[in-house]
């Protein structure tokens, strides 16, 4: 078999069973910019807006990915090198995979080396909208307070140095102001990120460095930027070698960095853009007028749900999720959890059954064909728990309800954090909190309160002696049985 590396020239030679761009990507503008070039944003929005890319009318909405982080810079040498093609494969549930080569990312930044292309292309007439995908910790959002954490060194090095930005939050600011000064029309900004209400977060927090670095700009922000909550979901494990070579030896395709993902992939955004936007709607998107009940749904069953799978999966011994949901013990666990710790505090979601959606994600984590790693669904958690776990806790608190099972994957987590499974395989925790998790999980042998005590995730939790009190039993159970006899003595003993 012919290797063709993958790039514009590239596309009249791929095997006929490999989608490609149905449009001249030359006669593309980049409408959007994207912060976050990931592999998430590259199998959900950059999949969606290749698809309408195709259409009459819609060929002013290319995308520019923009790479913050110096850990961005292979990504971006990648897009580059490749023309900003990628290949999407589908791994389906009989093993088989897909390919489709994706052309929406027709621009790339790499802003430490750049920072004033950014800001640019943020004032520029073509561009109407901005996405992002920087994770939960990205929005330096106090989960306590409700503050914007202006005391961030980052945060700081943006205020005193506008024209050098770092931050995301720099980088809006600076653009944005150019934008104002050169009398353009807003736009919107779009979080994609497993916040509930990121929208409103994402304003919240950005008008609160605002208020601090350029005053003058809070008004016409108000007055000329929107931002749509949304709801994102496609499940996309970390790229490895493997699937490199699969893609290699299957079609021929030499390309540095593909996305895998799953079949399902959902959107569910509400309809609020100041300057137009791609009609998403053509191809599956769904525009609603409150995203809150299918934000909090997603949020609180899948990515709790992961979590769940994770630690558990992670303390077992076990390397994937599909590993962990395919053992009945742990399986059995994460049903019990969505039925009656989740499901009864979620609001009504139109034109959802839940039961059916609680089915859907037992069979798409059980997908072997995508080998998600329990180790990338366990990384960053300080970001993910208290918007993932943390607030169905607080509600079943607040109801008298059940918290046992919450309470055994927060003392699963803690016990994760030591680094070492329960076979004796050392693992590393990939966390930016990971000194502090470090510290108070060993803490935990002795002070079983220990990992409780950090304040900027749990906030008060200490305080409730329900919730503690299965706390816990639960680590001090993990310490002395193990994960899997826990979850069955936790499963015997609830109802």
């Amino acid at each position: 078999m012919k290797i063709i590396k993958l790039n514009s020239a590239a596309l009249k030679h791929l095997p006929g069973e490999v989608i490609v761009p149905a449009y001249d990507r030359s006669e593309i503008k980049t409408g959007i910019i994207h912060f976050g070039p990931g592999a998430f944003h590259r199998a959900h929005q950059a999949y969606y807006t290749d698809k309408i890319l195709q259409k009459d009318g819609m060929k002013g909405w290319g995308i520019c990915d923009v790479g913050l982080l110096h850990s961005d810079k292979k990504i971006i040498n990648t897009l580059k090198d490749q023309d900003g093609l990628y290949t999407l494969l589908t791994a389906e549930h009989d093993g088989s995979l897909k390919a489709r080569i994706t052309g929406s990312i027709v621009g790339y930044i790499f802003a430490p080396e750049n920072p004033g292309a950014v800001t640019d292309k943020i004032a520029g007439p073509d561009t109407r909208l901005i996405t992002l995908t920087i994770t939960e910790g990205g929005y330096n959002f106090d989960s306590n307070t409700g503050d914007f954490r202006m005391n961030e060194p980052l945060i700081q090095w943006d205020l005193s140095h506008p024209d050098e930005p770092r931050t995301v939050f720099g980088y809006l600011t600076w653009g944005l102001k150019l934008r104002k000064d050169k009398g353009i029309q807003g736009l919107t900004i779009q979080s994609c990120d497993n916040i509930q209400k990121n929208g409103n977060l994402l304003k919240k927090m950005l008008l609160e460095f605002v208020r601090e670095a350029e005053p003058a700009l809070e008004d016409w922000i108000c007055e000329h930027v929107t931002f749509p909550n949304s709801m994102v979901d496609r499940i996309t494990p970390r790229t490895t070698q493997t699937d490199i070579d699969r893609l290699k030896s299957v079609y021929g395709i030499e390309d540095k960095w593909p996305v895998v993902c799953e079949p399902f992939i959902q959107w569910i955004t509400e309809d609020k853009y100041s300057n137009g936007r791609p009609e998403w709607e053509s191809v599956g998107v769904k525009f609603v007028n409150d995203v809150a009940p299918y934000e909090k749904m997603k949020i609180r069953l899948l990515n709790a749900g992961h979590s769940l799978l994770g630690f558990t999966g992670a303390l077992y011994g076990y390397t994937y999720i599909h590993e962990t949901v395919h053992d009945q013990l742990f399986a059995a666990l994460l049903r019990k959890f969505m039925d009656t710790e989740v499901t009864p505090v979620l609001d009504e979601v139109p034109d959802i059954d839940l039961d059916k959606y609680k089915d859907s994600l037992i069979e798409r984590f059980g997908n072997h064909n995508i080998r998600d790693q329990v180790a990338r669904i366990c990384l960053q958690s300080s970001a993910k728990i208290p918007k993932f776990l943390i607030p169905t806790i607080r509600d079943q608190l607040s109801a008298g309800g059940p918290v046992m099972i919450s309470a055994l994957i927060t003392a699963a987590w803690c016990r994760f954090a030591e680094g070492i499974d329960e076979p004796g395989k050392r693992y590393e925790v990939e966390d930016d909190m990971k000194d502090i998790l470090i510290e108070k999980a060993f803490l935990s042998r002795r002070d079983n309160l220990a990992f409780l005590r950090i304040e900027s995730i749990f906030g008060d939790l200490i305080n409730s002696e329900p919730f503690t009190e299965a706390y816990t039993f639960s680590l001090n159970s993990i310490y002395s049985k193990g994960i899997a006899e826990t979850v069955r003595i936790i499963l015997k003993n609830t109802k």
